[in-house]
């Protein structure tokens, strides 16, 4: 059995579902936009730049699940998702998946961005394993933290250690491991598989690919049979 494992945004993504999150609650007026429209585009320049400072996004962007309750969190989500991230999902990058699942293969999301986000957007893919930042939970409300290691670079191999040894599997029960991503943060994940994939790379990503010989391919082509 092969292992595939696929980055989120901008990979399986046509944007950034993050970024989106943030700027999606803004347009509906739950957070500040003077305050917090510059921040998230700083946050996400630093995070295209490598620069990200992990612990102050996260508290940046875990905070606004903090101050509603889940029911009007999960409405919120459920508009988020059909108005902003169905019109994201990439043909070619839904195909891909299918084609991991037809073949046997066990296949998993592995995201930076948080779960509450991007839990139905795995499901939307028919991905039924989420391997993601999780927010901290107490007596029913988030409280704004990150609870655990966030999957974020070097995290990432942590948590899909840890998600594997959780089923009974390690790095070496798997025929192939693979892993598609767009971005060079996740350099860490992509030289630990055996078969890195670059997705429609950064230019530092696309380099890494040129100069190792990896795959690099693009979900952002139109399917051949489009219009």
């Amino acid at each position: 059995m092969d292992l595939t494992l696929f980055d989120l945004d901008n990979t399986l993504l046509a944007g950034d579902s993050d970024f989106n999150w943030a700027q999606f609650l803004i347009g509906k007026g739950l957070i500040d936009r003077e305050l917090h429209e510059a921040k998230n585009q700083q946050f996400y320049d630093d995070y295209l730049a490598g620069t990200l400072d992990i612990d102050a996004f996260l508290a940046f962007q875990l905070a606004p699940l903090a101050r509603h309750d889940r029911e009007t969190l999960e409405a919120l989500r459920a508009e988020y998702l059909e108005t902003v991230v169905r019109p994201m999902m990439l043909p070619r990058a839904q195909a891909e998946v299918a084609a991991a699942r037809a073949r046997g293969d066990l296949v998993a999301v592995v995201t930076a961005t948080n779960a509450f986000v991007t839990g139905p957007i795995a499901r939307a893919f028919g991905i039924e394993h989420l391997i993601a930042t999780i927010p901290e939970v107490e007596h029913g409300r988030f409280t704004g933290r990150c609870r655990g290691t966030p999957a974020f670079q070097a995290g990432k191999i942590a948590r899909v250690e840890a998600w594997l040894e959780s089923l009974g599997y390690w790095w070496n029960s798997f025929t192939t491991i693979r892993f598609y991503s767009d971005s060079h943060n996740d350099l860490p994940l992509l030289t630990r598989v055996d078969e890195p994939i670059a997705v429609d790379p950064d230019p530092t990503l696309r380099e890494a690919a040129q100069r190792n010989g990896w795959r690099i391919v693009s979900f952002r082509e139109p399917m051949e049979d489009d219009s």
